[in-house]
């Protein structure tokens, strides 16, 4: 045994919250590993824990107050950052006696909590990195993030104050860690930001130079450059600016998957303005039209709340007209719930009680579940691409060009020949339900 080697030091990490914070917590464990540290998912025994937390909605900071408490309980060394350290207040209230807590996206303020938590060994063993880094996705898809913090002023959020302004990465960094990525064997990069689409704006599209040209750091570029990649490229988190037309023809070419997550959050005029939201609604369907004419095959997934302060029910009602209209093919809805800090809570609008925010949820989901089943059932007879996550005998799980992880819904497969986890194969889609598909691999 040689002498001078040193035993490891062992963290183990609780990550929680969205994609955006998931990329945090690969960039905090590739740090670990770079340094030597073994990871672990069980707190008894380690060094130190550190909980990567959320801090959006109340119900994320509860879940985020119970992994700190539990990790208190089971290991006395706790390392708190992410969106919730961004205003330590309730987390040490709750537990005055955390090791450290610092804000997203503060790497440095996190390995040097580690460092006095838990003194790394002497002689890190730097090849245990691979060159992509450490990642928390299956080994073929990864979250690819372009920027840092936002800067829209919604009323209902305070991502802004958690992560800061708006800060894009160079178009050059995105494209060499994409094209790591993509060597490494992953097969779809999903493109995320807290606004995808306002990608660049406070760099003023500055270029940067990679594989012997100049990229310039705006969407329609970085959407270009990616789709040379020959990977499945999705685009998430797109705020509905006019630019966002220009990469349709991106999508009709196949360069890039014809799929846009655009968090569109209500229809109605009076209540996009209380949000301080787009709300020309009717070129918003105007362009909907125009983007499937050009890309028939185009998904189109959003978000909406439901119950926000002032929402009538003849808002609500043109809400779910809207709906009719827009045939979104992939809908998720929240019930509004107040957060702190948030300017929602000073616009003097009356609530919503809680039991019409739950009746209004359950008539939009019961009304979006019927024009998605229409959208599904449209696909049945037709021969798909789908990536596949899962194998097991006599068939798999995979998704379409249509479907994200973990968001969106799944083609189940059935097959005579073994399928491979990673593979992209043709099926013929035979059954379809609300969200899944069935299908038999060709």
């Amino acid at each position: 045994m040689d002498p001078n080697a040193t035993e490891s030091r062992t963290i183990s990490f609780v990550s929680l919250g969205c994609p955006k914070a998931l990329v945090d917590s690969e960039r905090i464990l590739t740090r670990l590993r770079a340094e030597g540290y073994a990871i672990s998912r069980n707190h008894h025994g380690a060094d130190a824990v550190i909980v990567n937390t959320c801090g959006f909605l109340d119900s994320a900071k509860a879940e985020s107050l119970a992994a700190i408490g539990e990790a208190l309980k089971e290991n006395g060394k706790v390392i708190v950052t992410g969106c919730m350290g961004a205003e330590p207040g309730p987390i040490l209230d709750a537990f005055p006696n955390i090791s450290a807590i610092t804000g997203p996206q503060d790497y440095e303020s996190v390995m040097a909590a580690v460092h006095r938590a838990a003194p790394p060994a002497p002689h890190p063993f730097v090849d245990l990195v691979p060159p992509q880094g450490v990642k928390l996705t299956p080994r073929h898809y990864a979250y690819l993030k372009i920027s840092e913090g936002c800067h829209n002023s919604c009323t209902f959020c305070i991502i802004p104050k958690l992560r800061g302004d708006l800060v894009s990465r160079p178009a050059a960094d995105v494209l060499r860690e994409a094209e790591k990525l993509v060597k490494a064997g992953v097969k779809e990069l999903l493109v995320v930001s807290q606004d995808t689409s306002a990608y660049g704006q406070d760099l003023r599209y500055a270029s940067s130079a990679y594989d012997g040209r100049e990229v310039r750091a705006r969407f329609f570029d970085l959407a270009a450059e990616l789709g040379r990649f020959g990977v499945w490229t999705r685009l998430h988190y797109v705020y509905p600016y006019p630019h966002v037309d220009e990469v349709l023809p991106l999508m009709a070419e196949g360069k890039i998957l014809p799929y846009l997550d655009i968090p569109f959050q209500h229809a109605a005029p009076n209540v996009l303005r209380a949000m301080k939201r787009p709300g020309n609604v009717e070129k918003v369907l105007e362009r909907i039209k125009a983007w499937r004419a050009l890309v028939p095959d185009l998904t189109l997934r959003s978000t909406f709340i439901v119950g926000f302060p002032g929402e009538t029910e003849e808002d609500f009602q043109f809400l779910l007209d809207w709906l009719d209209e827009a045939k979104l093919d992939r809908v998720g809805a929240f019930k509004y719930e107040p957060v702190a800090g948030a300017a929602a809570n000073d616009l003097g609008l009356a609530p919503v009680p809680p039991e019409v925010q739950q009746s209004r949820w359950r008539r939009f989901m019961e009304k979006q579940q019927k024009i998605s089943f229409a959208r599904q059932k449209a696909k049945v007879g037709k021969r798909l691409p789908v990536l596949i996550d899962k194998a097991f005998a006599g068939g798999g799980e995979g998704r379409g060009k249509a479907d994200a992880p973990e968001i969106d819904g799944k083609i189940f497969i059935s097959s005579r020949r073994p399928l491979r986890v990673g593979d992209i194969v043709t099926v013929k889609i035979d059954r379809a339900e609300a969200y899944d598909l069935h299908g038999t691999a060709v």
